[in-house]
């Protein structure tokens, strides 16, 4: 299902690292395809790539850190 026309891109933003691992600031690069699902591009050391099928909510469960780390979007 569609939801929108085209892609946006984000930004992940920590703002405290609660493991010590990734660092403050911005910690990956993200696109959100139109049918919601999330492909991330972490940096740092350990770069690598992941896909969250069930989109941003998903994404944010795991890593959002209880508010600790948002998205910052770079397209309407």
């Amino acid at each position: 299902m569609v939801t929108r026309s085209g892609p946006r891109r984000f930004q992940l933003v920590r703002h405290e690292d609660v493991s010590g691992v990734s660092g403050t600031g911005v910690v990956a690069e993200g696109v959100e395809w139109s049918d919601g699902t999330v492909a991330l591009r972490w940096g740092g050391c350990f770069p690598t790539t992941t896909v969250w099928q069930d989109g941003i909510d998903a994404l944010l469960t795991v890593h959002g850190h209880n508010g600790r780390t948002t998205i910052r979007w770079l397209d309407k």
